[in-house]
């Protein structure tokens, strides 16, 4: 019997006997009781539901999923080297460009100007160091001669005072013979005169001996002359010799200074040479950085370049996204980490494109992202609360599948990585 029918079966009741009947029984009359076989499919839903939920939680257990996770690549900010004006830009934001494509081009006059005159200073160092190294091998053999020429002035005049000295003993040697010849014709002279005045010889030989004895002492002073003249000559030689040796000495210490002077000058060249060699390699280095060329295949974003603008050294110009390499950072709790390691199966479903690629892990971090941000977390403050830590996992998309073409780094993503 339906339930409506038992309730219009006792409304007409209450309706003819007009007695009284209680709320409970009213209530138990309009409850119907279930039939076995509603009580078996109630029994078998009930169990369907502990199985799936058994099912459900085994299965959750074979994977960690977090939707704090994006695309991610290389984005390669293009920026100016040198300074100068902008003069033409080739690419605009959302094309694509291959590695080595033009992009911007610098005004190159300024550069040619600052080059020519580089190469023209290089030029004058150049010619300066070639002048100035064969002087090096000249000092060498000056004051090879010059050393030479001193010994040799010494030795001449060593030499001059050896025989000096020889002429002063033969003087000496002369001067003694004429003293002992001076002293006997002397006492001779002195003998005739005595004889003479006692007029036992002749005046002609008192004469003869007087003028032979007058004749010895002029010798015996030509003699003394003579020496104190070969005298003076060897003290002239020995002054000489001195001289002469101070000289050489001097040449002597002098020489390696001047040739270490010439060297000197010589190195200063060459180091004014390279300075301007290094100088010019600058300056053509310069012009070629004027040619701005994409470093890889990407797509442009944010340019903010503009022909005419004037770019300073290191100011950004525009950005190149490689989209040929893409992976996914998927922020994982700490918790989640047990299991997990390189070579993990995932899955990444892209919100929009409403689809889901397979991918692996491809390494763990290695440090948390609150520990690399600008002002991490001090636990030793003393304040310190404890709070589950996210770390980026870099998830590899597997090549090879449809639409990877059309992912772009910072689109959200879920990533499901299965521990088993």
């Amino acid at each position: 019997m339906k339930t409506e029918e038992i309730n219009e079966t006792v409304d007409q009741i209450l309706h003819d006997k007009e007695l009284p009947v209680s709320t409970s029984e009213i209530e138990s009359a309009k409850k119907p009781s279930l039939s076995p076989r509603g009580k078996i499919a109630l029994a078998l839903l009930f169990l369907a539901g502990v199985v799936a939920a058994i099912a459900w939680y085994i299965h959750v257990q074979t994977y960690e999923t977090t939707d704090d996770a994006q695309i991610d690549g290389h984005i390669n900010a293009i920026s100016s080297r040198i300074a100068g004006n902008v003069d033409k830009v080739y690419v605009d934001d959302n094309d694509t460009v291959q590695a080595g494509q033009p992009l911007v081009e610098l005004d190159t006059r300024e550069l040619t100007i600052a080059e020519q005159q580089t190469a023209a200073q290089y030029d004058e160092a150049l010619a300066r160091f070639r002048s100035e190294n064969p002087s090096i091998a000249i000092t060498q053999n000056t004051t090879k001669a010059d050393i030479l020429s001193a010994q040799s002035q010494l030795e001449d005049a060593r030499a001059a005072l050896a025989a000096s000295e020889q002429d002063r003993q033969s003087a000496a040697s002369r001067l003694t013979e004429a003293q002992a010849t001076a002293a006997r014709d002397q006492s001779q002279a002195d003998r005739y005169k005595q004889l003479f005045d006692k007029e036992e010889t002749s005046r002609q030989e008192f004469e003869n001996y007087t003028a032979i004895a007058k004749a010895s002492a002029a010798r015996l002073a030509a003699a003394e002359a003579a020496l104190a003249s070969a005298e003076k000559t060897v003290q002239e030689r020995r002054a000489q010799v001195d001289a002469q040796a101070a000289h050489s000495s001097e040449v002597r210490k002098n020489a390696p200074q001047q040739l270490a002077l010439r060297e000197s000058d010589a190195a200063s060249q060459k180091a004014g040479l390279e300075l301007a060699d290094a100088e010019l390699d600058k300056a053509n280095l310069d012009l070629t950085f004027a040619h701005i060329a994409a470093p890889i295949s990407g797509v442009v974003t944010e340019r903010s370049v503009e022909p005419g603008n004037h770019v300073a050294p290191g100011e950004q110009l525009l950005m190149l996204v490689d989209v040929s390499h893409l992976w996914v950072t998927a922020d994982f709790k700490e918790t989640q980490l047990n299991k997990m390691h390189p070579g993990c199966r995932a899955v990444i479903t892209v919100d929009a494109l409403g689809r889901s690629f397979e991918a692996r892990v491809e390494s763990m971090p290695a440090i948390t992202g609150a520990r690399a941000s600008v002002l991490p977390p001090e636990n030793a403050t003393g304040n310190y609360v404890k709070v589950i830590q996210r770390l980026p996992v870099r998830i590899e998309l597997l090549p090879g599948q449809t639409d990877l073409d059309k992912l772009r780094p910072g689109m959200s993503v879920e990533a499901r990585v299965f521990v088993k």
